[in-house]
């Protein structure tokens, strides 16, 4: 299994001689690699069993390491960038020639973001290239938010974990680009919302139609932070638990509890007072355990549809691996 240990200096030497190393970021965990490096890229690729039409995020330390890799930097990319970063957001801006093209699968845009997390600042300043850093989980599985979950699912393909304990947020980056109409336009939800990003630009923010054939970015994966077990996502929980009460049901629910139901064998409620923050941060962990179960069926309650919920709405949609019933 891989180490799971804080020394930055050991990942540096693993990142500059073209390895991968697990890094932490208030998100999610990341699988990195050397964002320069076509060799160490495409190792993420092969680690993950993630597509090549597939886009990754490179991850810098400040603005100025990032601007030799995007082309073209406007205004509003300042104003975001000053107000969110570090934080969850991530920019589609044009690249320079300097990305490779593997990292931005062939198209004209990169991924780029600032991430909030100490430990891996840390790391990033001690390096003279950026990070690309997925998911550090196999594709299309639930996204890790604590070492222990990289460790269980890709500890033998990787050297080391850098441990930054549990990720503040547990949802990935919102990604935002600008679309042929200079439309500022969400591709990926995540935690920095559509009405905060409407704010801070004083404009209407579009969100990118879903049925593309195209993954413009990161995430877009109609299938995806899938568990293995058959999953049901509802907003009428009583329904779905009287229709499967034949089968071993594990649940996650919003914040009433269902316990109560012989049917239901292991159910874990996200946050008690509604908190949509404490549903984000719970609910990866939730679909980890229950997966691990043996369960028939997981059947999960939808979030309101408001603010993060959006956000969570999507990620819930596309790891039910039968569909929304």
């Amino acid at each position: 299994m891989a180490i799971i240990t804080k020394n930055i200096q050991g990942a540096k030497t693993i990142l500059d001689d073209g390895g991968l190393v697990a890094i932490p970021t208030e998100t999610v965990y990341g699988l990195a690699a050397k964002g320069t490096d076509p060799d160490a890229l495409a190792s993420i690729f092969k680690t993950k069993g993630r597509p090549s039409n597939n886009p990754l995020i490179l991850h810098f330390s400040d603005f100025k390491t990032m601007e030799p890799y995007v082309k073209v930097i406007t205004d509003e990319v300042r104003l975001l960038a000053n107000t969110f970063w570090p934080g969850p957001l991530t920019l589609l801006l044009p690249k320079t020639a300097i990305v490779p093209d593997v990292v931005t699968a062939g198209l004209p845009r990169v991924a780029v973001r600032i991430p909030d997390h100490k430990l891996t600042l840390g790391l990033l300043k001690k390096l003279d290239y950026p990070l690309a850093a997925p998911s550090a989980n196999p594709s299309g599985y639930i996204s890790p938010t604590k070492p222990s979950h990289v460790n269980i699912q890709l500890g033998d393909k990787i050297p080391m974990i850098l441990d930054g304990g549990n990720c503040e947020k547990g949802l990935e980056s919102t990604i935002l680009g600008w679309n042929d109409d200079g439309i500022p336009t969400i591709y990926r939800k995540g935690i920095i919302t559509k009405g905060d990003l409407e704010t801070v630009l004083n404009k209407e923010v579009c969100i990118y139609d879903s049925h593309s054939q195209t993954l413009e970015a990161p995430g877009m994966l109609s299938s995806h932070y899938a568990p293995n077990t058959r999953t049901l996502l509802s907003s009428t929980i009583s329904e779905k638990i009287d229709e499967n009460k034949h089968l071993k049901i594990g649940l996650i629910s919003f914040k009433n509890a269902y316990e109560g139901d012989v049917a239901i064998t292991k159910e874990i409620v996200l946050s008690s007072d509604g908190a949509l923050d404490e549903v984000a941060y719970k609910l990866y962990a939730a679909m980890r355990e229950l997966d691990g179960l043996g369960l028939d069926v997981l059947l999960i309650e939808k979030v309101p549809d408001t603010g993060i919920g959006e956000a969570i709405n999507d990620r819930l949609t596309r790891s039910a691996i039968t569909g929304t019933e």
